[in-house]
């Protein structure tokens, strides 16, 4: 017998209970799972909003670390310490919060040296999403000394980790924020300006704006992102993470065909795993433990009840990570 938080239906309370490991989904691969995460998409499901769950009884989580206790995969044995981000995992497939998962062995990721299972999940998707965005920005040619970069939806999990990246790497970073209390917070992860969000709201009354930003990391979406596009400097870059502000874009062509603004797409659930393990190499190289551990409370599965709301109400600040154990 093992816990888990299960949902029965989309508007049913989320419950703590004890199932079988006959319970658990198909997989090659069961997971001891020591800690997960609290994401904006686990807020989502947790409180049944956005049709992505289409089965039920469902376990919630879309990530996951911990130690295989199972395995028919040639690539993993009992005892190796693995993650998991995406795939469907917490949506189309039982997720992390329990304390077993059952999972295909090629959705996950071997524990990098030097990450414990703790601090994996104190990144999670959200740090996953971050990296993937500070790659892709590099990519496209944005250096510190080009100008500042921007980051909105600052205070949560990808802006935070986005925050502390980006000022790691040697850029200049404005940080977006509705809250703000937390501008102590951002400066501490290394913004160098904290920014109100409402200087970003409403869709854009003109295509172009004056240029400020050398690149951005948006974590919003919707509006802000629209907004943003306008203000990119000549040949920047928006890596694009989030949804939460919306998935339509009243934008036009004018920042693309007049600018040069590169608008680039961050998918987490089906990245590559080549991918995947660079930025997983380039966390651990890039974020220092301390930060980590500096922007994470804890929480069991019980407390996800009143966290879930929370997370899409914008109040939790930093990462969440959940201890399906405790």
């Amino acid at each position: 017998m093992f816990k888990a938080l299960l949902l029965d239906a989309p508007e049913s309370e989320p419950r703590v209970q004890s199932l079988k490991e006959a319970d658990l989904p198909a997989g090659d691969v069961t997971v001891a799972v020591e800690y997960s995460g609290l994401n904006y998409k686990d807020g989502l499901v947790l409180t049944g909003r956005g049709g992505l769950v289409k089965h039920y009884p469902h376990v919630p989580g879309i990530d996951l670390a911990g130690t295989v206790a199972e395995s028919a995969h040639p690539g993993f044995s009992p005892g190796d310490g693995v993650l998991l981000t995406g795939w469907g995992v917490g949506e189309r497939h039982w997720g992390g919060y329990a304390e077993k998962a059952r999972v295909r062995g090629d959705w996950l990721t071997p524990l990098p040296a030097g990450l414990d299972s703790r601090r994996a999940m104190a990144a999670g998707t959200a740090g996953l999403a971050a990296m993937l965005g500070v790659l892709a920005l590099e990519e496209h040619g944005v250096t510190p000394g080009d100008g500042p970069v921007l980051v909105t939806g600052a205070t949560g999990g990808v802006g935070s980790l986005a925050v502390a990246l980006l000022a790691r790497a040697g850029h200049r970073v404005a940080a977006v924020t509705g809250r703000p209390e937390h501008r102590d917070y951002l400066l501490a992860l290394g913004a160098g300006e904290v920014l109100d969000r409402a200087e970003l709201a409403g869709p854009p009354e003109r295509p172009l704006e004056h240029q400020r930003w050398a690149g951005c990391i948006d974590a919003v979406g919707g509006d802000t992102l629209a907004r943003v596009l306008g203000q990119i400097r000549y040949g920047g870059s928006v890596a694009a993470v989030g949804l939460a502000g919306g998935a339509d874009l009243p934008a036009s062509v004018v920042p693309f065909l007049l600018r040069g603004v590169n608008l680039l797409g961050i998918d987490t659930v089906y990245c590559p795993p080549e991918r995947r393990s660079t930025a997983w190499q380039r966390l651990v190289r890039d974020l220092p433990r301390e930060t980590l551990d500096g922007m994470v409370r804890e929480a069991g599965l019980e407390e996800l009840k009143t966290l879930g709301p929370e997370i899409l109400r914008g109040g939790v600040r930093g990462r969440v990570v959940v201890t399906p154990g405790a």
